[in-house]
């Protein structure tokens, strides 16, 4: 899996959630932007050469010309490391040695990762899965189209072509409509540049003939992006089998997986609610963040069971399979069945209807609370994670 990070993220923001992951089997590259979108990033040069610094760039979370331009730039750099990253991980499998590793953690470094070689599955087509949170999630979901659509992109002459791999690129057959992906927070304004509305009405790779639909496609939603319902409703657009159209509907494929924890921030599908317990509570209103992180995990690692993907079982502990004496069994694990029903049998876990307008599966037991809710909070609050880092 190939994650990336948000607004004020960095590559050590999500190591829970991402630890979690690795700990059933998954191997996850989690990349630092250097867009200006990280607190403060460090490029380190070749060796003679002084590193420099990249810091944050503050850009307006309103739509306008100007943040459309801003955006697609930052995207541009964001879509050329994503394709960076798969040529590595191309190489470490090859068991090739790479030449830009820092020259103090070069030795340990070379070490840890000739152990993978051989023994990553990156080769396949559809066999890597792309994740993303906020900002990462819409760079995902430019990247996976940029790639699967890279031929029909290069004859629309209106299209600014922010990735452009070629047709023999290893990237361009790995991107397939068996690729899953996986959206926390999907931030739809990177999305909505005019230069880019080609590409924007067009499905993910999944809605293709031979795809599997919405059956890959899982998004999770913090209960602020919930209430959020412009975002919500371009969430809804970009995941549907036809982004075009105003009201998002699948006719002719199975509909994709959407759901939120509630009681849930922006900032609770980052390590920020462990790190800051008192101050998620107090100021985000969002509970018990560890839980979050795993009903998020849970989800995760369902779906890539029932797409086949090999990963380990889920446990009793993290399944809360508490006996009617309320004891948990610690050692025993199986697979996650209830994380993916959305009938209420996972407390505080909320199906979303793709065609529904209100959002909710199950209206009448869900009160919305969106006409009070600023439609920006969910987005600022990633400024939160700059200015505690700065």
């Amino acid at each position: 899996m190939v994650f990336s990070h948000g607004l004020g993220g960095t590559k050590n923001a999500y190591s829970h959630l991402l630890g979690s992951l690795a700990s059933h089997g998954v191997v996850v590259i989690a990349p630092e932007h250097r867009d200006g979108s990280a607190p403060l990033s460090c490029i380190h040069e070749k060796r003679g050469s002084a590193s420099r610094l990249v810091e944050y760039r503050s850009i307006s979370h309103r739509q306008s010309p100007e943040v459309e331009k801003a955006r697609d730039e930052q995207l541009k750099i964001r879509l050329w490391e994503i394709g960076l990253v798969h040529e590595a991980l191309l190489k470490i499998d090859r068991g090739e040695p790479l030449t830009n590793l820092l020259s103090d953690a070069s030795a340990d470094a070379s070490g840890h990762l000739a152990m993978f070689a051989s023994s990553l599955d990156v080769h396949t087509a559809g066999s890597i899965s792309w994740a993303g949170h906020s900002f990462g999630a819409a760079s995902i979901v430019q990247f996976v189209k940029s790639v699967f659509y890279h031929k029909a992109q290069s004859a629309v002459s209106s299209h600014q072509r922010l990735f452009d791999p070629s047709t023999s690129s290893q990237v361009a057959h790995q991107i397939t409509p068996s690729s899953a992906v996986y959206l926390l927070d999907l931030w739809c304004l990177p999305l909505l540049s005019e230069h880019t509305r080609w590409l924007r009405d067009l499905p993910l790779p999944s809605y293709s003939a031979e795809g599997p639909g919405g059956r890959n496609i899982t998004a999770i939603l913090s209960e602020a992006f919930f209430k959020w319902e412009k975002n919500l409703l371009e969430l809804k657009r970009t995941i549907s089998e036809d982004p075009s159209l105003d009201t998002p509907l699948n006719k002719s494929h199975p509909a994709p997986y959407i759901f939120y924890p509630v009681s849930s921030a922006h900032l609770s599908q980052s390590d920020f609610g462990i790190l800051f317990p008192w101050l998620t509570k107090k100021v985000l209103k969002a509970q018990d963040p560890a839980r979050t992180l795993r009903l998020n995990t849970r989800a995760i690692l369902e779906v890539m069971r029932r797409n086949g993907i090999e990963v380990a079982n889920t446990s009793a502990v993290d399944m809360e399979q508490a006996t009617s004496d309320g004891h948990i069994p610690q050692g025993q694990l199986g697979q996650d069945l209830s994380i993916l029903k959305g009938d209420g049998s996972v407390p505080g876990w909320i199906a979303l209807d793709l065609a529904k307008s209100s959002g909710h599966v199950d209206e009448a037991a869900n009160e919305r609370t969106s006409e009070n809710a600023d439609p920006m909070d969910a987005v600022v609050q990633g400024e939160m994670t700059k200015t505690l880092s700065a």
